[in-house]
Formats: structure tokens, sequence, C-alpha cells
């Protein structure tokens, strides 16, 4: 167990929810000092010690201790363009990323909210590509858009997917280059 981590995450986690020292204490059952010393980086809670803190911050144990915890920033950019798949086939792009997901999922630093953001924004995608195309023609079937051509309905078809090319590419060098990354619009379908 790194304590360096733990120090700055118990105190992160502390000042998110705007706890003191002695709130916290208070709260986990722990004392003053032993609270003040896991900050410092001086000593390593004892299992119990652990429990109650995670449980006073309302997160799991396994929030507060980088176990296994790594850095892969291959793996991530994997991740991201394993939506590159929709180009094959739209379902693709969600599946094969959950599947990527799902397997390496609290075990990669980042992995959990990349994974989720782009989840859900395939998914949104998804269901804009499916959905649009019959809105249009139903629109034109009851007269909102008088002319209706084949036209439109490639143009909007090939702007959708041009969008996810980009985004995915554009989110790709986001990742290398270690900044967050943006996928929208997306609805949240995973939390």
């Amino acid at each position: 167990m790194d304590k360096n981590y733990l120090a700055i995450r118990v105190k992160e986690l502390r000042n998110q929810r705007g706890m003191s020292q002695e709130f916290l204490a208070e709260e986990s059952g722990l004392s003053l000092r032993t609270i003040q010393r896991i900050e410092k980086g001086e000593s390593n809670p004892t299992g119990e010690s652990l429990k109650r803190l995670a449980n006073a911050l309302n997160v799991s144990p396994d929030d507060l201790i980088d176990w296994s915890i790594k850095e892969d920033k291959k793996y991530l950019t994997y991740l991201n363009l394993s939506a590159l798949l929709f180009l094959v086939f739209p379902l693709l792009g969600v599946l094969i990323a959950f599947i990527l997901w799902t397997s390496k999922k609290g075990k990669i630093k980042n992995i959990n909210k990349l994974g989720k953001n782009l989840i859900n924004f395939e998914i949104t995608w998804t269901i804009l590509l499916f959905f649009i195309p019959i809105l249009l023609f139903i629109t034109s079937k009851i007269g909102l858009i008088k002319d209706m051509t084949l036209s439109l309905f490639f143009i909007v078809i090939g702007i959708l997917y041009f969008s996810n090319l980009i985004l995915i590419l554009i989110n790709t060098l986001r990742i290398n280059n270690e900044k967050e990354v943006i996928y929208s619009p997306r609805f949240k379908f995973l939390k």
C-alpha cells in the first residue's frame, strides 16, 4: 500500500466533501491524531481503520488504495480506437469498447471515466444514426419537409459518421497528450 497515495487521496476526498480533520475523525471513530498521521503519510491504517475511513468518506476501501491501478496510455488508446469498429457495423463500436472497458475496469488509471464516456457517446451516436433517418422520412411523408431527397438522407448519415470518426481521432490525440477526453453529445446510460 502506497502511503503517499493514500495520504493524498484521503485529504482530497475529505476536502471534496467539505470535512475538517476533526469531523472525519468523529465520523470514522478514529482519533484526530490518526487522521493527521494518515494524511501526512506517516502511517498506514489497519484494515478496520481503512474501512472506517472509507465509510466516513462514503467510498469503497478500494477507492482509497491504489492496489493495482497503473497508467497505461496504450490500452486507453486501444479502447478509444476500438470504437472505430462502428465503421464496420454501428453496434460493434459499443460492444467491443464495452468488452475492453469491463475487462480492465478499475485496473488502469482513468479507464472508468474514459470507458463510460466513450460507451455513452457510442450508444447516443447509434441511437441518432437509427432515429434521425426515420425522423427525416416521417417528416417528409407528413409534409414538414417538402422535398425529401435521398441526398439529404445520405448527407445526414455522412455527417454522423464523420463526426464520430473525428471525435475518436481527436480523443486519441488527447489521450496521448494526457488531456481529458471530450465526447459530445452523449446521454448518460452508464453512470
